[in-house]
């Protein structure tokens, strides 16, 4: 199951599972919780994440991953 999401300016990203860097920030407002948790929980969690300067990515594709497998049965 792909969900889709919206950005700031409002218009639908693709889903699915694309190459897309998203932000702390991104990734907060797809999943619908604080970015605080996100910085918390993002190990614990097992989502993989990359270092673009001093800020975190997470990859699309991968955030996808995640929630399928952890999906409630």
């Amino acid at each position: 199951m792909s969900l889709p999401w919206k950005r700031n300016g409002g218009s639908v990203l693709s889903s699915g599972g694309s190459n897309r860097l998203l932000s702390i920030d991104e990734l907060a407002d797809y999943l619908g919780i604080p970015k605080a948790t996100v910085y918390d929980r993002w190990k614990v969690w097992g989502i993989p994440a990359y270092k673009v300067g001093r800020t975190l990515r997470f990859r699309e594709r991968n955030v996808e991953t995640w929630l399928e497998r952890n999906r409630a049965a």
